[in-house]
């Protein structure tokens, strides 16, 4: 289990994280998620042991995580931590970027593990290629298998998708994931995408000026946001009455008392995100035709 009990840390005088505590079961996946800036980034590295507390512990199966201060060596065997930077070598082909810390005692294990993780990011087509060929998005699939291979008790995700193109996230997405959950890898993604944390993450976590604004199941989350910042995370919404209400909870019909004029009609594939204006406030609803700007409405509330 990882323990995090009453954290601190800042960069000189700014405090970043203030009193932040949680803790994670093992084998499962928390997502942080939070604006720019928020500290997603920050707290990974002060899990990984990168930097030094101000105040607080952090634990891992009741084994301290400690900083540079104390270990010569930042990290713990059990532990990997995979950055948006990525520290492989590319005069090397990827399945030797792969098994790179992987013992050579056992050479036909190393290559099993290696190959079933080629196949988890979707590389094997590139297993003898040099990763100094490789795409952005290719490397950063090279540093999840490199990361993984050793099957790690905890691993630490910084956007772990952000250089991936569509084409092959949303696939590349369920097969790691699935991989983590499979061999009961506990998993800390930081990321912005909602795509990482629906049906995906057990328990989110939402970072806002310097502390915690919500730890909870991404369903409760999304069924229940508290406040516009957890409601942004996972779509269009407007505050109507003083209530939070998505896009697709607002429909459009002949009478109400809920009067809007069209604005702006932005395509989104199997509907159209419509901008409205009610009584000098935006209100966002979902459409499956392009309304005309200047067009008077009347909408309902579904909720």
């Amino acid at each position: 289990m990882l323990q995090v009990r009453n954290i601190s840390f800042g960069y000189r005088k700014s405090l970043v994280l203030d009193a932040l505590s949680f803790q994670v079961n093992p084998g499962e996946n928390l997502a942080i998620i939070g604006e720019s800036g928020s500290g997603k980034s920050t707290l990974l590295k002060l899990l990984y042991g990168e930097f030094d507390l101000n105040e607080g512990h952090i634990f891992w199966n009741n084994k301290e995580i400690l900083g540079p201060k104390f270990n010569l060596v930042i990290g713990y065997d059990f532990m990997k931590y995979v950055a948006q930077e990525f520290d492989l070598m590319p005069f090397i082909s990827v399945e030797e970027n792969i098994g790179k810390f992987l013992s050579n005692f056992f050479p036909e294990e190393k290559q099993e593990r290696i190959s079933e993780l080629l196949d988890v990011v979707e590389l094997t087509a590139f297993a003898k290629t040099k990763l100094k060929t490789l795409s952005g998005g290719q490397k950063q699939r090279v540093a999840l298998a490199r990361a993984i291979a050793k099957q790690p008790e905890i691993i630490l995700l910084d956007e772990p998708f952000s250089h991936i193109d569509n084409f092959k996230k949303q696939s590349l997405r369920r097969n790691v994931f699935k991989y983590l959950k499979d061999k009961h890898i506990t998993c800390i993604v930081a990321t912005h995408d909602k795509e990482d944390v629906l049906g995906i993450a057990d328990q989110m976590l939402v970072l806002n000026k310097t502390g915690i604004e919500a730890y909870d199941t991404p369903e409760n989350l999304y069924k229940n946001p508290e406040t516009p910042l957890i409601a942004s995370f996972f779509g269009e919404f407007s505050i109507i009455n003083d209530a939070i209400i998505y896009a697709h909870q607002i429909q459009l019909v002949e009478r109400s008392d809920l009067k809007a004029t069209v604005i702006k009609s932005y395509f989104k594939g199997y509907y159209y995100l419509i901008e409205a204006d009610s009584n000098g406030k935006n209100v966002f609803f979902e459409h499956p035709k392009r309304l005309k700007i200047g067009l008077k409405v009347c909408l309902n509330i579904t909720k």
